[in-house]
């Protein structure tokens, strides 16, 4: 799968509308992070049932990969991505009768199909980024668009806190009353409904730009069918890749969206804006990355450090003393930022862990691949399934406890998969 020649030349468009998909997608993926608090006050929810919120977005992967796969090769990679933030619309608008019913049931419907218009996005857009340019480059395109996912994660809680939060800080570890738990859910409905139609003019746009449509290798090529997936997962670079984004993406949800629950848990005041630490240094860890690699150190030694940091920061949470504040007395006071628990900080700190994987996984997983690129896309998109077990393993052992105690995700790096 590739672009003719005369539209390689022209690149520098598509890339930028590309680039506006993957802040978007980023925007209303790490959004979750301050969700989930959120409506565990408002639902009065355990964390087990609160990490059912992400496991309804993380799973509809599971269910609409391949047949997102076989709807792209019907109508085309450009149609693909405007009909999959078209179903994030329908997602959005969602939210507004969840939010005006308060059933948990209806917020987890509306967060799977989110997931799913997420999946059919994710599923058109990824290729483009690997095919848009020659394969020696696409880590590094990869990671410029990590880059913009994950800053879209920093902006997206400091914006649902700005829109949302603020009003009701002064309520955190109280016991609402019905009027204040309306008041909390009535505020959800207007950023939703924003996000809706901005999500429904920017898919129209897509619709109409000249974003090229990338050919099929072999025109032969069926919709993705048992065959097909055979013969995708007989390249073993595709079947770990699937291994490892899987664990990867578990990863990465348990220390991005769970941080919040435990800052509440914590008595924080600024909970909702706690996913945006995490995303912060994984910015840094992409920023790194693209600086470093392979100038000054290697792929497998740059995972090689990274699974020690994650194994490293993770025994610093499981070990650490959440009344000690020395990590933020000399990163974040002296600078004038807020005082939080160093097992807090920590917990951020394994986004700059866990930057380097999925940019180094998506070219290495597709090389070779050819006309089977957009089942093994599909088939590594399924792999962002890992975020649908990874919070609710750690729901279970937080319920077990009875509090939102941090994530053991170091533990489970997926670093180790790749070396």
């Amino acid at each position: 799968m590739t672009l003719d020649k005369s539209q390689q030349k022209s690149s520098a468009l598509p890339m930028a509308i590309v680039a506006a998909l993957f802040f978007i997608l980023g925007f209303a993926t790490w959004l979750n992070g301050s969700l989930m608090p959120y409506l565990k006050q408002i639902l009065q929810l355990n964390p087990f049932q609160a990490s059912l919120i992400l496991f309804s977005f993380y799973i509809a992967v599971t269910f609409t990969a391949l047949p997102s796969a076989w709807l792209i090769h019907k109508v085309g990679y450009k149609n693909g991505m405007a009909l999959g933030m078209g179903v994030m619309m329908l997602a959005g608008l969602l939210f507004i009768p969840a939010a005006e019913t308060q059933i948990f049931g209806l917020f987890l419907f509306a967060q799977l199909v989110m997931g799913t218009g997420q999946t059919l996005l994710q599923t058109a857009v990824n290729p483009y980024v690997v095919r848009l340019g020659p394969e020696e480059s696409a880590a590094a395109r990869v990671s410029v668009m990590g880059i913009l996912n994950k800053g879209a994660g920093v902006i997206a809680p400091l914006v649902f806190s700005a829109l949302i939060l603020d009003s009701f800080k002064d309520r955190i570890g109280t016991e609402l009353t019905q009027i204040q738990i309306d008041e909390m859910a009535d505020g959800l409905v207007l950023p939703y409904l924003g996000m809706a139609i901005f999500i429904g003019i920017l898919a129209l746009m897509v619709k109409k730009s000249p974003l090229p449509e990338l050919s099929n290798e072999d025109e032969t090529v069926e919709h993705t069918d048992k065959s097909q997936l055979k013969a995708a997962l007989s390249h073993p670079n595709l079947a770990f890749g699937v291994l490892a984004l899987f664990v990867y993406v578990a990863v990465e949800v348990i220390a991005g969206d769970t941080i919040g629950t435990f800052a509440l848990s914590l008595g924080v005041e600024h909970y909702g804006v706690m996913t945006s630490y995490t995303m912060l240094c994984m910015v840094l860890g992409y920023i790194l990355g693209i600086l470093l690699i392979p100038r000054f150190i290697s792929q497998p030694k740059a995972l090689m450090i990274s699974a020690i940091l994650g194994l490293m920061l993770t025994c610093g949470i499981l070990f650490g003393d959440n009344n000690s504040y020395a990590i933020a007395n000399i990163v974040l006071v002296p600078f004038g930022g807020v005082a939080l628990p160093d097992t807090l900080l920590m917990i951020a700190f394994l986004g700059l862990a866990n930057a380097i994987v999925w940019p180094a996984v998506w070219p290495l997983a597709l090389s070779g691949m050819g006309k089977l690129t957009s089942t093994g896309s599909a088939l590594l998109i399924m792999g962002i399934a890992g975020g649908a077990f990874g919070p609710v393993s750690w729901g279970l052992m937080s319920s077990a406890t009875d509090m939102g105690m941090p994530p053991v995700s170091g533990l489970l790096s997926p670093l180790k998969i790749i070396q």
